[in-house]
């Protein structure tokens, strides 16, 4: 990872991961319909409105500080993409999964319904277009579905199979079911524990939260 040159326009466009790996498959799954803008490295600590030299200096800081170049890791990047609110909004939408970590035992099943709280001022507490959902490594999961959202986009999602090694899957839903692998090979000689990460995206509101998950063996 490298710093890009903030003195000229960068475009600097690589695939993530996922991106990668969908463009693997060959079966057409890697398809780019939308984008997204994201504020992750800025600190809008630095802007200053005390400046000595006046207002157009406010965000000189902001504008000097060096861009990272882009790195493929889709966990660890657009943490903080730019949504629009209504004008005097107050909060940011946060989400809420009724877990700060999950743990199952092999063969267990959980329904994660995600909420969105502080979402345009209403009382609905799931977003109208549902929530992304991935497993980091969909390995430990033998089954893991997105319900609730029927579109051709969440159908495609939730019938694509994976070839067994360490990849991710994403779904979308307005809950999620999950249920612990029941193969013991993935364990290893001294371990009875597989641990990864489920991250949550709100489709309409950009909040997101990444929880924990265990799949504890059963002896």
């Amino acid at each position: 990872m490298g710093y890009l040159n903030n003195s000229v326009v960068t475009v600097d466009a690589i695939l993530t991961k996922k991106g990668r790996e969908l463009l693997a498959r060959g079966d057409g799954s890697f398809r780019i319909t939308q984008f997204a803008l994201a504020d992750d490295e800025i600190d809008y600590t630095l802007y200053n409105t005390s400046h000595p030299s006046g207002s157009a200096y406010y965000g000189e800081a902001i504008e000097n500080m060096p861009l990272l170049e882009a790195f493929p890791d889709e966990t660890q990047v657009m943490k903080y993409k730019l949504t629009t609110l209504p004008r005097g909004t107050a909060k940011l939408p946060i989400l809420e999964a009724g877990y700060a970590s999950i743990t199952l035992k092999q063969g267990a099943s959980l329904t994660i319904t995600p909420q969105t709280l502080n979402f345009l001022g209403t009382s609905q507490a799931y977003e109208s277009s549902g929530y992304t959902v991935m497993i980091a490594d969909v390995r430990l999961l033998s089954n893991f579905t997105g319900v609730g959202i029927q579109t051709s986009e969440s159908e495609r999602l939730n019938q694509t199979t994976t070839l067994g090694t360490n990849v991710s899957k994403t779904v979308i839903g307005t809950s999620i079911n999950i249920s612990g692998t029941t193969i013991n090979t993935l364990y290893g000689a001294s371990s009875n524990t597989l641990t990864s990460t489920i991250t949550i995206i709100g489709r309409d509101s950009g909040a997101r939260i990444t929880i924990p998950i265990k799949i504890t063996k059963v002896n």
